[in-house]
């Protein structure tokens, strides 16, 4: 039917009201540090035919809970849950990613309810029981030791809460009043979402809307076809990175792979992951492979839009649904990093799903002559826990972000999270709740890799604690750096040092589970800048200079790795043009001839025998 475009429109932005205001209501009302103030979820409004219908952000699918409850079962009120990475259709990554959807309901033409769309909301939670706090235990060699795991339930029946169900999940958890509390807004926030939903069907009509939906898909489709998929020139692309370790075995290269088709004739994408590497005995493994690779394929979309023509176009695309025709994922045989087989350990699976990102970005930069970003890390997870100041235990988690890759037309952003709205614990908030106090909390002088274009600069957070506790940190890229590309170096990894240049300083494995730290001692964390783009050599003086003003960049920094030798202090630096020019020209003299399009850092040497770059790392 033909769609009026008004309509459309209306539809649109009602869509994305729908899914801000469900959002809204559950960081208002949410309890957990990591829901509430850490904003680490998200909401999604998905049709009758299970299609992601809005694109600000990736959620889990509604996929297993119709598997498991009929549409046709369902009734006003409900509310499904479910947790279960392997009965998830790959919508869930790891147990504390905890999901709720809830129907929406209008009258048929018989006046009997009928479901028409679905609003879920999916965020981290603080714990849901496993051998450790938190629910990510690094060392974990089957998925039994992570938690609490629970297929598509009936959580809400007819708007009663299944207090059952309830009190067996905040049993399990170590936070349970975090958890109801939690949950509780989750679904309060589903119900009123479905309803505002509803009233938009009674508003417009069943047969508009829909067919608006379909307009709005379609729109997608199209316009990723004209404005991204066109810029791919046809042909085949191969790269891979790597995993560093996966908290069993010693480090080494866990490889995920993939060779992009770009295909004219069905006009697609075909993303082959032949290649990648075994199924970990660690938690890195990732379920990618159910339903189609349908949650793989809205996960990586986004790393096309930056082929649009301005940054002002690509933050205009939408990854919904309609990206999906434009994909073909083809997966290896089970046993592997994205097959792996239950009960393989998951929890630290944002190691494979993230590289992903930066794989296919690293294939799209060979096909369109490096016009892509560098690399970046913008996720890993650190936190203290013990007995507070008034003798509770206590446990604070925190998502911290990192560099973004330096682009072709501009550096990196520093500090972002992957995750939309999410971000730091607010200092005050911290401070006021738990036994440590923020001694600093700022950017990672010289952690972005140099480039024409610099990586974006990661965090350094300083914790000094007042009470004896544990320490703990699930994190990747402590060894391996954010590649730069097109001359562009990597940026600095993550780092964690307890008692910095006092008598006990200690490095501290990206994986820790407990790493005692005694009250008086100072955790500092650094994480990733992200990668350069560019020859450094190439950046102009003036912005050298305005990186040192700004602090992002050292003295020492400025000449080994742009090759400007500056005096004086960051509030007036002075600059020695004509040693400046001296050492650039000395510096691109020392270059071997052929160096490799990507840089990975010198930690892939000590991964790789020695190696400084792999075989895919030429044009």
């Amino acid at each position: 039917m033909s769609v009026d475009p008004v309509l459309v429109e209306i539809v649109q932005g009602y869509l994305a009201s729908v899914e801000k205001e469900v959002e809204t209501a559950i960081g208002r009302t949410a309890r957990s540090p990591m829901i509430r103030d850490a904003h680490d979820y998200r909401a999604g409004i998905h049709d009758r035919r299970l299609r992601k219908l809005t694109g600000r952000s990736y959620s889990a699918l509604v996929h297993p809970v119709v598997r498991d409850h009929p549409i046709e079962s369902m009734r006003p009120g409900d509310v499904f849950f479910h947790n279960d990475v392997y009965l998830s259709e790959g919508g869930i990554g790891h147990l504390p990613d905890l999901c709720v959807t809830a129907p929406v309901f209008i009258e048929d033409t018989a006046g009997d309810p009928e479901v028409v769309a679905f609003v879920q909301a999916f965020g981290h939670h603080d714990d849901i029981g496993g051998t450790v706090p938190g629910s990510m235990p690094s060392h974990a060699t089957s998925v039994f030791e992570e938690g609490l795991m629970v297929p598509p339930i009936k959580l809400w029946d007819q708007g009663v809460p299944n207090e059952a169900a309830l009190t067996i999940m905040t049993r399990n958890s170590r936070m349970p009043e975090s958890l109801a509390a939690d949950l509780d807004a989750e679904c309060a926030a589903c119900l009123m979402g479905a309803r505002r939903l509803a009233e938009l069907f009674q508003r417009y009509g069943r047969a508009d809307v829909e067919a608006c939906f379909d307009a709005i898909l379609d729109q997608t489709t199209e316009t990723f076809r004209r404005e991204v998929l066109a810029k791919i020139p046809p042909g085949t692309y191969t790269w891979e990175d790597y995993a560093e370790h996966d908290g069993v075995d010693e480090p080494r290269l866990h490889t995920q792979r993939i060779t992009l088709v770009r295909q004219t004739d069905p006009d697609r994408l075909v993303i082959d992951f032949t290649g990648t590497g075994p199924q970990a005995r660690g938690p890195i493994n990732h379920c990618g492979d159910y339903a189609d690779g349908v949650f793989l394929k809205k996960w990586l979309a986004p790393i096309l839009r930056n082929l649009a023509d301005s940054p002002e176009r690509m933050a205009e695309l939408d990854v919904n649904e309609g990206v999906v025709p434009l994909i073909e994922l083809r997966f290896p045989p089970p046993g592997t990093l994205l097959t792996p087989v239950f009960p393989a350990p998951t929890n630290a699976r944002t190691f494979v799903i993230l590289r992903l990102l930066g794989v296919l970005a690293g294939a799209v930069a060979k096909a369109v002559d490096g016009y892509m970003p560098a690399d970046q890390e913008t996720i890993r997870y650190t936190g203290v826990y013990g007995q507070g100041l008034d003798g509770r235990p206590y446990l604070m988690r925190e998502v911290l972000g990192g560099g973004s890759g330096g682009r072709y037309y501009a550096d990196g952003e520093d500090t972002i999270h992957v995750v939309p709205d999410s971000r730091n614990l607010p200092t005050e908030f911290s401070e006021a709740r738990f036994p440590f106090v923020v001694e600093r909390l700022g950017l990672a002088v010289d952690s972005g890799g140099p480039g024409r274009f610099r990586g974006g600069l990661g965090y350094e957070k300083h914790l000094r604690m007042l009470r004896d506790g544990h320490f703990m940190s699930i994190a990747d890229r402590s060894i391996l750096s954010c590649w730069g590309v097109r001359g562009g170096r990597a940026g600095r990894p993550f780092s964690v040092t307890i008692d910095p240049g006092g008598p006990s300083e200690r490095k501290v494995d990206a994986l820790a589970d407990a790493e005692p730290v005694r009250a008086g001692e100072v955790v500092r964390i650094r994480t990733t800048g992200g990668g350069g783009w560019g020859d450094p050599l190439d950046r102009p003086v003036d912005e050298v200079v305005r990186d040192l003003r700004w602090r992002k960049v050292s003295f020492d920094g400025a000449r080994t790795d742009y090759g400007v030798v500056a005096t004086g202090t960051p509030d007036e630096p002075a600059v020695d043009e004509v040693a400046t020019a001296a050492l650039r020209d000395s510096m691109r003299a020392s270059r071997g001839g052929d160096e490799p399009f990507f840089d990975r850092g010198p930690g892939y040497a000590r991964l790789a025998g020695g190696r400084a770059a792999a075989d895919v790392d030429w044009l």
